[in-house]
């Protein structure tokens, strides 16, 4: 139940429309309450005495209080609808926002298809509870208690029937309730799998059949689908168990009243429009402890699905700004101090450890390492996409840590190993890095970034539309798009996380030469190809995590085997093929 109060407070202005919708349920119910009297006098007074204008007039009464129970209950369907899916925009608002706020290491604890299914099933969950739980709520409590005291105000004896039918009724859905409980969760963590599925055959699909997986693929789809089905049909067996329960005590007591009652009529001690009118109480009774069995099961469901939500919006951001926090960045200098970084507080080893760089602002640095070596671990310290655990990480000579998230991040422009477009159009796409640039601006990122001439050759130029993900360019294309982006922040550093391996050597040389022509910006190169780092002013060599050696090109061919076994194998391997080594001397 914590959890639901945590989530009403994100009703806001729709609390009042949850709150008409409740009054207009109680109205409804009310009037509904009254036609059974109405009936009753019907019956014993109208058609006993054979009183036509009595029988109509009762009669008349009946029907407008019929008609005013619709009325409100039309009423009740507009405002529950607004509150319940206000509500629910509401929360799904609310739970995106947070999303945005999380650093990396959030991220890593929830799975995407998580998140999507936490902010849409579990969202729709809690609208479908409000929206068709709250008439009940309110309905069910007063038709119980109003009804009971009526039976009891009309014949104390019949109505004894109910103090022994009721509690059975209650015991019964209470062991349904408590049953169905714990596998509502479950079955939120199978729509978790078939999404994830789903999602990741969906976006890999150029993938599978590239590698004819098409039935492996199903294969697995098969099996998640089949286990929601299975967590589906567990978990509604039981709860449909509630109906059966209900007409199996409904009917009992039907019997029961109709006995006793006979029994009274035959010996004068019960009127025929009493009994018809009793009866009519003890269906709402009995329906209205059906309505709240059903209430009890929309909740079970909506706590499940509450308290997943709550664990996206009480996750708090691993990454907070101080309390004063630095609002600008003097320059593009690094500053790495005894650094060192897991990704995970109970991890044995280190990611990175002992890490000590010091690079100048302007500099152009170039970092090499075989896979696994750390290199986008390290870069990613930089923006603060991620915290160090050990040691301290400055930029412009102030620990990342003092400063506005927003400011570093706009002096930090990366281009991440794997690139991310958007749907939409190229000029959409690259105004990410500079929302007010214009085409002229636009043009010469893309020039800088040899993007030019494919986007001239397009129909649209800055218009074409890249498809969702940017599955209308090739992957070279769309690193130089990435390029672009990344240059029209004008960042003071630049990082690039082997952001031109799918492009040629005369197409890296050629924005290795624009990299070049910038000033006063300093530039992190990772990349495999000795030929990208080759003219830096400093090489890095990472090796497990560590910084094995660092140099120019000349001291470290000079002296570091590491760095001669790289330089060798691939320039070696460029006069075999009788290839590019000529290009890569000359870059």
């Amino acid at each position: 139940m914590r959890d639901l109060r945590c989530l009403f407070r994100y009703l806001g202005p729709y609390r009042r429309d949850l709150l008409i919708g409740g009054l207009l349920v109680l109205v409804e119910t009310v009037f509904e309450l009254t036609i059974p009297v109405f009936m009753a006098d019907l019956i014993d007074v109208g058609v006993a005495r054979e009183d036509v204008a009595y029988i109509v007039y009762k009669g008349v009464q009946m029907g407008i209080c019929a008609l005013l129970a619709l009325v409100t209950g039309l009423l009740y369907a507009r405002f529950a609808a607004r509150a319940s899916y206000g509500w629910g925009a509401q929360v799904r608002q609310a739970e995106f926002e947070r999303v945005q706020e999380y650093a990396f290491s959030n991220l890593d604890r929830f799975e995407t298809a998580s998140l999507v299914t936490r902010m849409t099933t579990d969202v729709t969950v809690l609208q479908n509870a409000v929206n068709g739980g709250l008439r009940p709520l309110v309905r069910s409590p007063v038709m119980l208690a109003m009804g009971l005291g009526l039976s009891f105000w009309m014949n104390p004896r019949l109505a004894l029937v109910f103090v022994v039918c009721a509690p059975v009724l209650a015991v019964i859905l209470l062991l349904v309730v408590r049953q169905v409980a714990p596998m509502y969760g479950r079955l939120q963590k199978a729509v978790d799998g078939l999404n994830n599925v789903v999602q990741e055959g969906l976006t890999a699909i150029r993938a599978v059949k590239a590698f004819v997986r098409g039935e492996y693929e199903e294969e697995k789809f098969r099996t998640v689908n089949g286990e929601l089905l299975s967590a589906s049909q567990r978990t509604f067996h039981f709860a449909v168990l509630n109906l059966p329960a209900f007409q199996l005590v409904m009917y009992t007591s039907v019997v029961l009243i109709f006995w006793f009652g006979g029994g009274m009529i035959l010996r004068g001690e019960l009127l025929v429009g009493e009994l018809t009118g009793f009866l009519s109480y003890v269906l709402q009774v009995m329906n209205s402890l059906m309505m709240i069995s059903n209430v009890f099961l929309l909740l079970t469901r909506s706590l499940a699905s509450a308290h997943r939500i709550v664990e996206v919006l009480e996750e708090k951001p691993a990454l907070t700004a101080p309390a004063r926090p630095v609002e600008e960045v003097a320059d593009g200098s690094v500053d790495f101090e005894t650094v060192s970084f897991k990704y995970h507080a109970d991890a044995r080893e280190y990611a990175l450890a002992g890490v000590e760089l010091h690079i100048r602002s302007g500099m152009t640095v170039g970092i090499l390492g075989g896979t696994g070596s750390a290199k986008t671990t390290l870069v990613q310290l930089i923006p603060r996409l991620y915290d160090a655990t050990e040691g301290t990480v400055k930029v412009g000579g102030v620990d990342v840590r003092d400063y506005d998230l927003t400011v570093l991040r706009d002096a930090v422009s990366i281009v991440l190993q794997k690139n991310e477009l958007f749907s939409g159009t190229v000029r959409e796409n690259l105004q990410w890095g500079a929302p007010g640039a214009d085409d002229e601006t636009l043009w010469a990122a893309c020039r800088a970034a040899r993007a030019e001439e494919f986007l001239r050759s397009m129909p649209h130029g800055l218009d074409t539309d890249l498809g969702q993900g940017g599955v209308n360019v090739s992957g070279g294309q769309k690193q130089r798009l990435c390029i672009a982006r990344a240059l029209l922040k004008r960042p003071k550093i630049l990082i690039f996380d082997d952001s031109t391996s799918a492009v040629d050597t005369a197409t890296e040389a050629g924005i290795r030469a624009a990299l070049a022509e910038l000033t006063g910006v300093t530039k992190l190169i990772i990349a495999q190809r000795v030929t990208s780092v080759i003219n830096t002013d400093l090489i890095v060599i990472l090796e497990d995590g560590r910084i094995h050696a660092a140099g120019t090109h000349a001291q470290l061919l000079a002296s570091d085997p590491i760095y001669q076994e790289i330089y060798t194998s691939q320039m070696k391997g460029g006069e075999e093929h009788g290839g590019p080594t000529a290009q890569c001397q000359e870059a």
